[in-house]
C-alpha cells in the first residue's frame, strides 16, 4: 500500500505549464520543456509537450510521460484509420471525443499504473474553422472559446491572462502572449521551465512561431 500510494504521488506530482488561446485567426498552443520525476528531479529539460500529431491537429500533454507517448501514437493512428474508413477527414471535434472515450475507458480499467494525462487538442477543420478542446484525464471534456491552461504552472498563467487577454488577438499577439504565460510560469513554478515551444494553427495549416531555450545565467555578485 505504500508504494502504490508513492506510485501515486509521483505521478500526479508530475509537472508542466500549457497554455492555448483563441484568436481570431485560429489558435496557438504553448508549453514549457521541463520533465520533473516525483517531487524533486528534473528528469529531461528539452522535451517538447506541443506537437502536431498529423497535418491539421495540433496536441498538448500535461501528466504521465509515458501514457501522453503512447496517446499521442494511439490517436494518431486511429484517426488515420477513421480517414481511410470513412473517405473524409475527422472534425476537430471528433478528434477530441475520440481523446475523451480513450481517456475515460483507460482511467476506469484495473492498471497498476492507469495513464493519467490531461490534453488539449486544437486543430483546423476542411471548411477553415479553428477549435480548441480540452480533455481531462477522466474524459471530460471542454470546448474552449477563448484560453485554458493546466499543469503546476496553470495558477500562475491564469492570472495573466485574466488580465491581459483580449478576444479578436492576431496570431502573432497570441503568441507573445504564450510566451509571457510560460516565462510567468517558470519564474514561479518549480516543475516548470528550461524552454517555451508555440504553435500556431490557422487554416493555411500549422506553423511554429517560437522555440526557444530558457538557460540559467550565472553572474559575480558585486557587494
Amino acid at each position: 500500500m505504500e508504494m502504490d500510494n508513492e506510485l501515486k504521488n509521483s505521478i500526479l506530482k508530475t509537472g508542466t505549464s500549457l497554455v492555448a488561446l483563441m484568436c481570431k485567426d485560429g489558435l496557438v498552443m504553448a508549453s514549457d520543456r521541463q520533465v520533473t520525476g516525483g517531487s524533486s528531479l528534473v528528469m529531461d529539460k528539452d522535451f517538447q509537450k506541443t506537437n502536431p500529431i498529423n497535418d491539421y491537429l495540433v496536441v498538448s500533454w500535461a501528466g504521465q510521460v509515458s501514457g501522453a507517448q503512447r496517446l499521442s501514437k494511439v490517436v494518431a493512428a486511429e484517426l488515420k484509420l477513421k480517414e481511410l474508413r470513412s473517405k473524409s477527414r475527422p472534425t476537430v471535434k471528433q478528434a477530441a471525443n475520440l481523446v475523451a472515450t480513450i481517456a475515460y475507458s483507460g482511467i476506469r480499467q484495473p492498471s497498476m499504473v492507469p495513464d493519467i494525462v490531461d490534453t488539449f487538442i486544437g486543430g483546423f477543420n476542411e471548411d477553415g474553422s479553428t477549435e480548441l478542446y480540452k480533455i481531462g484525464a477522466d474524459g471530460s471534456l471542454i470546448n474552449v472559446k477563448d484560453y485554458c491552461a493546466d499543469g503546476s504552472g496553470m495558477v500562475y498563467i491564469l492570472g495573466l491572462l485574466e488580465r491581459q487577454y483580449k478576444k479578436n488577438m492576431s496570431i502573432e499577439e497570441g503568441a507573445k502572449l504564450a510566451v509571457e504565460a510560460i516565462k510567468s510560469s517558470t519564474q514561479r513554478d518549480v516543475y516548470s521551465g528550461y524552454g517555451i515551444d508555440v504553435f500556431a494553427i490557422t487554416k493555411e495549416g500549422i506553423k511554429k512561431v517560437v522555440d526557444q531555450d530558457i538557460v540559467s545565467e550565472y553572474r559575480e555578485t558585486k557587494r
